[in-house]
């Protein structure tokens, strides 16, 4: 389906593209996403619209069966990638889960702009992206998903995402569906 509309006060939630993830083996080009994501960073700012990048700095505790990371990152592995020009005026979150809204001050920072819906975009489509999502729609949240701006290592992990919850979540659509909106909207 097409994108329907942009909330006036939406903000754009950019989630970890950061230098120690960038350069991890995923389905679709990180270039693409990047330069997707980087896009609608420049439409966000024109429009004086919240940008929030986030990048991810440990894990949550508890037991999985899977091994996890322990202990800490190389140093510049938390760094936000160049290409996204952060900007004083960026809201920065640093999350130790998979989602930006968990034990961090998103939602009340966004929440105290008027912000109502989220754009977001990043990687990794079935872990930081969609929970992210998740995590905005029960905060109430308008959300919708910048589907080529985003990207997983694992195909079935994305294709679940993108056909499965992100439709039960929001809207999805491309980078140029909500730069369009954008547009629609400041005119």
């Amino acid at each position: 389906m097409p994108l329907t509309a942009l909330d006036p006060n939406t903000a754009l939630i950019v989630v970890d593209l950061q230098k120690g993830i960038v350069d991890l083996p995923f389905m679709h080009p990180i270039d693409g996403v990047v330069a997707r994501s980087r896009a609608l960073i420049n439409a966000f700012r024109e429009r004086g619209l919240p940008v929030v990048l986030v990048n991810v700095a440990g894990v949550a505790p508890g037991r999985t069966e899977r091994p996890r990371h322990s202990g800490s990152f190389p140093a510049g592995w938390t760094d936000f990638i160049p290409e996204l020009d952060r900007q004083p005026g960026d809201i920065v979150v640093t999350k130790r889960t998979w989602g930006a809204f968990a034990n961090t001050d998103l939602e009340s920072r966004l929440k105290a702009l008027g912000v109502t819906q989220v754009v977001i975009a990043g990687v990794a489509t079935g872990t930081g992206v969609e929970a992210t999502a998740r995590q905005a729609y029960e905060h109430g949240f308008h959300v919708t998903l910048a589907l080529d701006a985003m990207t997983d290592a694992r195909p079935e992990a994305h294709d679940y995402s993108v056909g499965t919850v992100f439709p039960k979540l929001g809207e999805t659509g491309t980078t140029q569906g909500v730069i369009d909106l954008l547009a629609r909207a400041s005119t």
